[in-house]
């Protein structure tokens, strides 16, 4: 299914269709993707960003690492473009509160970027600085930007993201403005990231629950499975 312009319709569809898909990827991640003692959520509180869909981990008997999962020595995740940063492991060392979700620890997040998060530079600064303080807590993020860069952020929400961990150029290729970015928060902080175009399919994406064991994250066949739910009626906009 080729990404759609989703610029050329009212911020309330996309709205209506990114809250159906978020909870289509929890869904696919729970019906046996994730190993054991861990789950995914939609909406959770977790003291960072307004997460889309939250990765738990609960409490198990066994140890080592998740079943099920991808070694990064082994499969190293397929991207356009990857960055990575040891810089922020001195910055861990410094005391901090963590916040934990009742129902588990929280490992990863995944965030759909809406128009409302680069509307104003407010909002894109609140987000990237949310973004970063997951990182820094070690919690793993998967962040999905299917609009294209705006005069706040002419480099994409990555480039946001990053500057704020280590101050080095990125440049999106032209032709491909939006991105799909998996960060693994580790001692190093290392972001695989997937330039995209309207009109290409949306690639599976690593989802790390450890700095080096990952899950493919399904979004082609969930943003498929959205599109073939969204109304009729407001298909039309987007299909010509």
């Amino acid at each position: 299914m080729p990404i759609h312009d989703w610029t050329k319709v009212r911020a309330n569809r996309f709205h209506h269709f990114h809250q159906d898909w978020t909870i289509e990827i929890a869904r696919t991640l729970n019906r046996g993707l994730l190993p054991t003692g861990y789950l995914a959520m939609a909406e959770q509180i977790t003291g960072g960003p307004e997460a889309d869909v939250v990765t738990l981990s609960l409490p198990t008997p066994s140890g080592g690492f998740p079943s099920g999962t991808t070694a990064v020595l082994d499969s190293p995740p397929r991207s356009r473009l990857r960055t990575e940063s040891d810089s922020m492991i001195y910055a861990r060392k410094a005391n901090r509160l963590a916040v934990r979700h009742p129902d588990g620890s929280v490992v990863a997040i995944i965030e759909v970027v809406s128009p409302g998060n680069k509307d104003s530079k407010h909002a894109i600064q609140t987000f990237a600085r949310k973004a970063v303080n997951l990182l820094m807590e070690g919690v793993h993020l998967l962040v999905i930007d299917l609009f294209p860069p705006s005069k706040r952020d002419p480099q994409g929400i990555h480039q946001k993201i990053w500057e704020r961990i280590r101050d080095e150029p990125f440049e999106l290729p032209a032709d491909k403005p939006l991105t799909v970015v998996s960060y693994s928060a580790g001692a190093t902080i290392r972001g695989y990231i997937e330039p995209l175009a309207v009109g290409e399919v949306i690639p599976d994406t690593p989802l790390f629950l450890t700095p080096d064991r990952y899950v493919s994250c399904p979004l082609e066949a969930t943003y498929q499975a959205s599109w073939d739910a969204f109304p009729a009626s407001l298909k039309e906009a987007l299909e010509s």
